[in-house]
């Protein structure tokens, strides 16, 4: 049986940015916070390349800090006056309460969209309105599961206003959870965001808290699935 025939070195040399597009696109790249505990898994593996079980542990703990720190490319929806959702995550609880005092907001309960990030979902955090950043605010707390209702007023969290050009209000807060252990928000006071950006990351396990204020309409349920930049949480009055 005759062999098939080998492609040209020139449709290869053609095809390889077509190629190499869609490994990156497959692949997502790593968040730039995540890049020191992969690089700290790999020298593990590095270290122990004449011991299999020493350099298995690092590779796979290098494969699971590059999965964890995944900052995959989004589309944010193009029409205006929508509120997207901050992070991947479940929708857990959809109620009214009074945004974080720290925050400087009116003492007025608002409508609270809360997201669930499991080991699994990607960390990065996203803005949800294009506006002004008002406040950035940290405050300690404890490190409780982030499933749970209290964690909202009770674990460490880091909250951000964001003013639209409409002069319509909206808060986001990071809340860290069970095994978090640092919140990063790259947001400061009198930035100009965009919808969809990434602002923030929270490492290893957390929960997104979205104050939306009256007059806007949830189009999410609990239960749902959320997809960070893109889901469209609700329409702003």
């Amino acid at each position: 049986m005759a062999r098939p025939a080998r492609p040209p070195v020139d449709d290869l040399k053609s095809e390889a940015p077509r190629l190499i597009e869609l490994v990156r696109s497959t692949v997502p790249p790593v968040h730039p916070a995540g890049l020191p505990f992969v690089a700290g898994g790999l020298g593990l593996a590095a270290a122990g390349r004449r011991h299999p079980w020493l350099r298995n542990a690092g590779l796979a703990a290098a494969g699971a800090c590059a999965l964890f720190f995944r900052h995959p490319p989004r589309v944010p929806p193009t029409r205006p006056g929508v509120v997207v959702a901050p992070a991947d995550g479940r929708v857990t609880l959809i109620d009214h309460a009074t945004p974080p005092a720290e925050l400087g907001l009116p003492d007025t309960p608002m409508t609270r969209v809360s997201i669930f990030l499991s080991l699994f979902d990607a960390h990065v955090q996203r803005v949800p309105v294009a506006g002004e950043v008002k406040a950035v605010e940290y405050r300690a707390g404890r490190f409780g599961s982030a499933d749970r209702d209290r964690a909202s007023a009770e674990n460490e969290r880091n909250s951000m206003w964001i003013r639209t050009p409409g002069g319509v209000d909206v808060a986001v807060v990071q809340i860290a959870g069970l095994l978090a252990r640092r919140i990063v928000c790259d947001a400061k006071t009198g930035d100009t965001l965009t919808l969809g950006e990434t602002y923030g990351l929270i490492r290893f396990g957390s929960r997104l808290d979205t104050y939306l204020p009256a007059g806007a309409t949830v189009l999410v349920e609990t239960g749902q699935r959320a997809i960070g930049g893109e889901t469209v949480l609700a329409e702003l009055p």
